[in-house]
C-alpha cells in the first residue's frame, strides 16, 4: 500500500482585517496613509538615496500609532490575527509573547517593485491593503526549499498549489497577511496606473 503525505508545511494566514475588533475605517486609514507620506520628508529622502519608488516610512518613523489614533487601533486588530496564527502554527512561546517590532507604510506607483527579500530577527510578517486598483501586483511567495532544487525539474503548470514553487496571492482592500518571516516574498511590478497602499509589519519574540 503507497502512502504519500505531506511534510514541513509553509503556512499563509489570509483574512479581512475587519475580523477582528475594533473596526477600522478604510477611507480613514487611507487618508492617513497619503498625510504621513506628504508630511514625511526624511521618508521620501530615504525613498530616493535607496531607490525605493514610491514611498515607504520603513526608515524614518517608528511611531505610527502615537501620531495617528487609526493606527492605534489597527496594531490591536492586528496583535488578535497574529495570536490566531501563532495558535494555528503550534508555537510554545512559553513566558513570552509575540509583540509589534515595526509598522511602516508602502505606496507603490504605476511601475514600482519590491525586489524579493525576507525580514531577518523576526517571527511573523505581514501586510494589510489599504489601496489596491485594477492591475495592482499581487504578492509572491518563493518556496523557501529552491535553493536546494539543484537538479530538480520544474513543475508542470497545472501542478497542485502545494506543489507550485511560486505562488501569487492577489488580495483585496481591507484583507491582511501573515506569514513567517523566513519565507522569502517580493511585490511584482505594479502595472496599475494608481498607487498601490499597503501597511506591512514585523512581530518579534520576547
Amino acid at each position: 500500500m503507497t502512502h504519500i503525505k505531506s511534510l514541513f508545511a509553509t503556512r499563509l494566514y489570509h483574512a479581512a482585517l475587519s475580523a477582528h475588533a475594533p473596526a477600522i475605517d478604510a477611507r480613514e486609514l487611507e487618508a492617513s496613509c497619503w498625510s504621513i507620506a506628504e508630511d514625511d520628508e526624511a521618508g521620501q529622502q530615504w525613498s530616493d538615496d535607496n531607490g525605493y519608488p514610491g514611498y515607504t516610512s520603513y526608515a524614518s518613523l517608528t511611531d505610527l500609532g502615537w501620531r495617528f489614533p487609526i493606527f492605534a487601533d489597527l496594531t490591536k486588530a492586528l496583535d488578535a490575527h497574529v495570536a490566531a496564527f501563532a495558535a494555528d502554527l503550534a508555537f510554545d512561546l512559553g513566558d513570552k509573547a509575540l509583540k509589534l517590532e515595526d509598522l511602516w507604510i508602502n505606496i507603490l506607483p504605476q511601475g514600482g517593485i519590491h525586489t524579493s527579500h525576507i525580514h531577518p530577527h523576526s517571527v511573523i510578517s505581514g501586510t494589510t491593503y489599504i489601496a489596491m486598483p485594477e492591475g495592482a501586483s499581487a504578492l509572491k511567495l518563493e518556496d523557501p526549499r529552491l535553493p536546494m532544487m539543484m537538479a530538480a525539474p520544474t513543475r508542470v503548470k497545472d501542478a497542485p498549489e502545494e506543489l507550485k514553487q511560486f505562488i501569487y496571492v492577489a488580495p483585496a482592500v481591507g484583507d491582511v497577511l501573515l506569514w513567517e518571516s523566513w519565507l522569502r516574498h517580493e511585490v511584482p511590478m505594479n502595472m496599475a496606473e494608481e498607487d498601490r497602499i499597503s501597511v506591512s509589519f514585523n512581530y518579534s519574540w520576547g
